[in-house]
């Protein structure tokens, strides 16, 4: 975000909420400067991501400063507020329990049925603080790893599972005055609960199924009054749309835009939050975004392939932590599916479990 800043003259300083001490966003190194000094000089305030600890929150919420809102940035950090959200605007989503002690997980399964999703209300993301019921006879087990946390602190969404056609996301940007830019629908194919790739635009998409995800997404905006890039995950059944995840920031699924749109997201949630006008999400190719999950190193040779663009975070490499992501940008999707099995030959396939398959599938579309 700070990279996409510069060009228009927005300087940009991180706090890290681990110990609120201010950073440079890009080298990291820590700035000799106080939090609340820090608040008083800035012009604007926004989040990179949701879970940042109520009492920070709270802070920048009283200078006036804060976009998205706060409670944006709860409802997105709060399975439980984020449920309650779609039921009042009557969004359609999983069928789900709230559970607050183990022993409601026997009726939730009576209701809901044997095969369910359970996932930790707060702090949950990329597959962690989830734990899945494929039967009944695994109930007990479930019910004594479950035991261990205080779901009163922490409660617990329990949905069903859903067989779903496949899973999108709408990624879009609202101004302070209600102007809208929407990205196209994305795909996304995820593996153990984390994604690794999104095909943008999302093939086979049509007018209708558009403006479902439109209409969704003004729905959340608008009862939010947000401010900056909105995420709205889907689950496909059909030609229907569930809500799956609202995320209040820039999204994983948008970084295909940094290459494959006319303004990346990154850039349309800095346009907004500081009262620029929106910038132009025209697509300017099929873009695929591929996920760099847990990989320590490989050979930047597959720079060679044209259209193929890395984006390395620089990070500590550890197990499911994304450590990157390549976009892929071709003319039409069956040259995106052959750059894809390009990648594919310079990269460990246990870091890229889906890459040949999806690659396969786009050629033949």
């Amino acid at each position: 975000m700070a990279l996409a800043g510069y060009p228009l003259g927005i300087s940009v300083q991180a706090v890290d909420v681990a110990d609120n001490k201010i950073v440079d966003p890009v080298t990291k190194q820590v700035i000799n400067n106080s939090l609340n000094r820090l608040i008083e000089e800035v012009d604007t305030i926004t989040v990179e991501f949701e879970h940042i600890p109520e009492d920070l929150l709270e802070l920048v919420h009283g200078s006036g400063k804060l976009k998205p809102s706060v409670e944006a940035i709860l409802t997105g950090a709060d399975r439980v507020r984020e449920k309650k959200l779609l039921e009042k605007l009557a969004i359609d989503n999983c069928p789900f329990e709230i559970i607050t002690e183990v022993e409601q997980l026997d009726a939730a399964v009576e209701k809901l049925g044997e095969k369910l999703i359970i996932k930790a209300s707060r702090d949950g993301y990329d597959g962690y603080g989830q734990w899945r019921l494929q039967n009944k006879s695994q109930l007990p087990e479930l019910k004594e790893k479950l035991s261990q946390l205080d779901l009163h602190k922490i409660p617990l969404v329990v949905e069903k599972m859903l067989n779903f056609d496949r899973e999108l996301s709408l990624v879009a940007v609202r101004s302070s005055n209600g102007d809208i830019a929407y990205y196209p629908l994305a795909e996304n194919l995820h593996y153990q609960g984390q994604l690794h790739v999104s095909i943008a635009p999302a093939p086979q998409v049509d007018e209708a199924l558009n403006q479902q995800a439109k209409t969704i997404f003004n729905k959340l905006a608008e009862s939010l009054d947000y401010v900056g890039v909105l995420s709205v995950e889907f689950f496909q059944i059909g030609q229907q749309l569930l809500v799956n995840e609202i995320a209040p920031r820039v999204h994983n699924s948008g970084h295909w835009t940094m290459q494959g749109a006319d303004t990346c997201q990154f850039e349309n949630h800095l346009r907004a939050v500081r009262g620029l006008p929106l910038g132009s999400t025209k697509v300017t190719s099929p873009t695929a975004m591929i996920n760099i999950i847990g990989c320590k190193a490989f050979s930047r040779d597959m720079l060679s392939i044209p259209g193929c663009h890395l984006h390395w975070y620089g990070k500590t490499p550890r197990k499911k932590r994304k450590m990157g992501h390549f976009n892929l940008c071709a003319d039409n999707y069956s040259e995106l599916g052959k750059t894809m099995q390009a990648l594919a030959e310079y990269l460990p396939v246990e870091n890229f479990p889906m890459l040949k398959d999806e690659a396969a599938r786009l050629i033949k579309l």
